[in-house]
């Protein structure tokens, strides 16, 4: 399966993959097998070896073919091809397969937004629970379109006791030993734990780790450069100016991804306020436009209306001032709707909570910095209800940066 956060261009959603994957990890120990995702086998070299030795040796394999991940897909075809049964495809209910698969049984899934709510995840842990039982006790059975079109094709013998002999270290022990053997779940535990803390500096050096064996992968870069530019080393615009030339990897200017975009758009808007660069101001600009309009989301959207009131407060045209500024209360009043509606949507824990506070919390930042600039009366208890529930202070922190700086900017 795929990982991080990725983007299904086919429904145009972002979908959570790791939060997938918590739920058949825990489905798969429910029925007393360990669960191994191949990019926690502690290896020295390429992957391709033990990712083909599971693929030929495991009891059970499951493929989760959301947003189209080319290497889910062709790891499946290799598992279809050397074992007749025992594999399990399941994949988000909106994907579109880009092929027929209509010889294949899939157990679809839903996500709201990137999340599943609690519900759906009880359901389909119990679901592929019950399916990796029954598959396991029924020997006859044959799953693997291969076997089932050429009934008379042998099956590769099963390499499993070199394995079994030297199994290697553990990933905690192989972390403790060698740093260089890291796994990639530990590493991006530990990235995620240093941005919590706010140190961007450390959290981009796990990814860099990261970063040596999945070079172009569109998460890692988003992610690395994130670190790289809320690192501020060694100076502010040195730390711009390399997270951009990171971010060029995914050709921002083309692309489609809006996380991709909402970086971009950052990067150029901390550009601005660094250097007062027209060009970076306009760029930005483009970016969290773009961002909006392909997908509505409220991150791309309330940096977009701000940017906008940027420009209308240095541009020399006064129809031109007024056209951004219109805009941006459009933008605005917009957004205040799609806010209202995700929040509603949001994925729910076993209590009726959100599930993800920090989701929760940059959807309603965006929903309250809207009634702030169009003069809402319900800001000010809006707000408050906001910093009180900031699950970590720098979030609070930006927060509070940020609508200073609209304070400002519309009173000027």
């Amino acid at each position: 399966m795929g990982f991080g956060v990725k983007v299904d261009y086919r429904s145009n959603r972002s979908l959570d993959l790791d939060k997938t994957y918590k739920i058949i990890k825990r489905a798969v120990e429910a029925a007393g097998l360990e669960c191994i995702r191949a990019d926690d086998i502690v290896h020295s070299g390429v992957i391709d070896k033990p990712m083909y030795e599971n693929l030929l040796s495991a009891d059970v394999a499951i493929a989760d073919l959301s947003t189209s991940n080319e290497n889910a897909i062709y790891e499946l075809g290799v598992r279809h091809a050397l074992k007749p049964r025992t594999t399990i495809v399941i994949a988000e209910k909106q994907f579109k397969f880009p092929f027929d698969l209509t010889h294949v049984v899939i157990r679809h899934y839903e996500h709201l937004g990137t999340g599943i709510d609690f519900d759906e995840a009880e359901r389909l842990q119990n679901e592929l629970t019950k399916a990796i039982l029954a598959i396991t006790a029924a020997s006859d059975s044959v799953d693997s379109p291969v076997y089932t079109y050429l009934p008379d094709l042998i099956q590769p013998a099963v390499r499993i006791a070199a394995k079994l002999a030297d199994p290697g270290p553990s990933p905690a022990a192989a972390s403790a030993s060698d740093p260089g053997s890291q796994t990639f779940t530990i590493l991006m535990d530990a990235f995620h734990e240093a941005c919590k803390q706010g140190d961007f500096l450390l959290a981009k050096k796990y990814l860099e780790k990261v970063r040596e064996s999945r070079k172009n992968d569109p998460y890692i870069v988003q992610q690395l450069a994130m670190a790289t530019y809320r690192s501020r080393h060694p100076t502010p615009v040195d730390a711009l100016g390399e997270a951009r030339q990171i971010l060029s990897a995914l050709e921002p200017d083309t692309s489609g991804d809006p996380e991709t975009l909402g970086l971009w758009g950052a990067i150029h808007k901390r550009l601005w306020e660094e250097t007062t660069d027209r060009a970076a101001l306009d760029r930005s600009i483009t970016a969290y436009e773009r961002g909006f309009v392909m997908k509505r989301d409220c991150y791309n959207g309330i940096n977009y209306a701000y940017m906008l009131d940027v420009r209308a407060g240095v541009q020399t045209d006064a129809e031109e001032a007024t056209a951004d500024h219109v805009l941006a209360r459009r933008v605005r009043r917009l957004l205040l709707d799609i806010a209202d509606a995700s929040l509603k949507t949001m994925p729910r824990d076993a209590t009726g909570g959100v599930q993800s506070i920090a989701d929760w919390y940059w959807l309603e930042a965006a929903r309250v910095e809207a009634m702030m600039a169009l003069g809402d009366p319900g800001f000010e208890p809006a707000r408050m209800q906001l910093y009180a529930k900031a699950p970590e202070a720098w979030m609070r922190t930006t927060t509070e940066t940020q609508l200073d700086k609209l304070k400002s900017l519309l009173r000027r």
